[in-house]
């Protein structure tokens, strides 16, 4: 029974793309990901032992997700389907499951690649766990997301996640000679013209296969420098999702950057996100929310920094107001760093969680009515301006728990005054509640 998805082998060889005409034909020819297909690495380990379990092949596109899938079934035998989640449903993989299945009574194995598998909803990636479980299929998936937010648990269960990592020019600079090879031509491009090409591809194979095509097809006499292939090609966009994991990848090393105090790292993730499209907004209230959490009361004046680079993008607006955002992140960086009233906060919110219930002491309640004063509201209260320093001493936490000191300064900034602070109110009160 022929495959929904089999392809035509006798297509014509002329008109096949470069990439396609370079796909590997054993393991062994494939560039990069010796984390997956190197010696003890989790895939030769498998087959070594033939025993290959359902992956999942997350990764960026590019690096080689289908061509791992396709010489996967090579090496253990096991015939090969292709789908993809963005184009098939439920009637496609009953057909899919029911062809594996006769193919199953005739003793050939099947290995389903899904490809964009997290397009899937959860009921449709419940779907598979029966073929897997009884050996219908042996599940390959890819996805460019994370399978731990996108991916049903019960899937992953049975699913060995392998992580495929962008191309390091290294690698590119091996598929730029097979290149050269198969087309038996060398690129006319100058030493740095060349490497500029294989930054323009960003880690992706595919993307540097075709833009090889592109200039080998030019009429060139001589060599091209960077300049002049820089006019010829545009740099690819840089892999940029604002609602998926590059999103939340890069403001994590913005904000890790500022909390280690590394000013030139967090101008580097900066500089990425606006490359990428990023909303200047986004990252005026990301950088705020730094000066809130990570600095705090070390220097109350970082916030203030903050909310005014914000109010002067939007003024200013954009490209010039990006430079107002850029040096509320410098003084980030460099400002003394205190995370003790976020400690505190957490502190306070899951005592008054766990204590909820609980009334104010009756000496700190205002009483305007006779009833109210009758019950002791408002009695005994020592009302500070009167009292010597300012300061009365009185216990203010509710009747029946005992105090707690949430907030604990640090020894830098600003805090290292309001830690002496502290103390000083702490020895006033211990004296005065004596």
């Amino acid at each position: 029974m022929a495959d929904l998805f089999d392809t035509d082998a006798a297509a014509d060889t002329a008109h096949r793309p470069l990439a396609d005409r370079l796909r590997p034909k054993a393991l062994s020819d494939v560039i990069g990901q010796s984390q997956v297909i190197g010696p003890d690495a989790p895939l030769t380990v498998m087959l070594e032992a033939g025993s290959l379990g359902s992956v999942i092949f997350w990764g960026p596109p590019g690096v080689g997700k289908t061509t791992l899938a396709r010489l996967l079934a090579d090496e253990t035998d096991l015939h090969f389907v292709q789908i993809s989640a963005i184009f098939s449903g439920v009637p496609e993989l009953r057909k899919v499951f029911d062809a594996a299945k006769l193919r199953r009574k005739t003793g050939q194995g099947t290995l389903l690649f899904v490809d964009e598998i997290h397009r899937f909803n959860k009921a449709q990636q419940d779907g598979f766990l029966p073929h897997m479980e009884d050996g219908t299929i042996l599940l390959v998936g890819a996805t460019t997301e994370n399978p731990s937010f996108e991916l049903n648990a019960a899937l992953l269960s049975r699913a060995q996640v392998l992580v495929l990592e962008r191309l390091a020019l290294s690698d590119l600079e091996r598929l730029a000679q097979r290149a050269e090879v198969e087309l038996d031509r060398t690129l006319p491009l100058d030493g740095y013209a060349r490497e500029t090409l294989l930054e323009m591809a960003d880690g992706d194979g595919r993307a540097l296969l075709n833009l090889i095509e592109q200039v080998m097809a030019w009429k060139v006499d001589g060599t091209l420098d960077s300049a002049a292939l820089g006019q010829r090609l545009m740099k690819r966009a840089a892999q940029y999702d604002k609602s998926g994991d590059a999103h939340y990848n890069l403001i994590s090393a913005l904000h890790k950057s500022v909390r280690g105090s590394d000013p030139d790292a967090a101008l580097y993730w900066f500089a990425r996100m606006l490359d990428a499209g990023e909303d200047p907004r986004y990252l005026a209230r990301r950088i705020t929310r730094m000066a809130v959490e990570d600095i705090g009361l070390a220097d109350p004046q970082a916030q203030a920094v903050c909310l005014q680079s914000w109010e002067t993008f939007e003024r200013l607006g954009s490209p010039e107001g990006e430079l107002a955002i850029a040096q509320a992140l410098v003084y980030l960086a460099l400002a003394p760093k205190s995370n003790a009233v976020y400690v505190a906060y957490k502190a306070a919110r899951k005592s008054a969680k766990r204590t909820g219930s609980l009334a104010p002491p009756k000496h700190i309640l205002n009483a305007p009515t006779q009833l109210m004063k009758d019950q002791g509201y408002g009695s005994d209260y020592a009302y500070d301006h009167d009292a010597e320093d300012g300061f009365s001493g009185q216990d203010y936490f509710p009747d029946g728990i005992d105090r707690d000191a949430f907030y604990t300064p640090v020894e830098r900034g600003f805090e290292r005054d309001l830690k002496k602070r502290v103390e000083y109110f702490a020895k006033l009160r211990a004296k005065r509640q004596t």
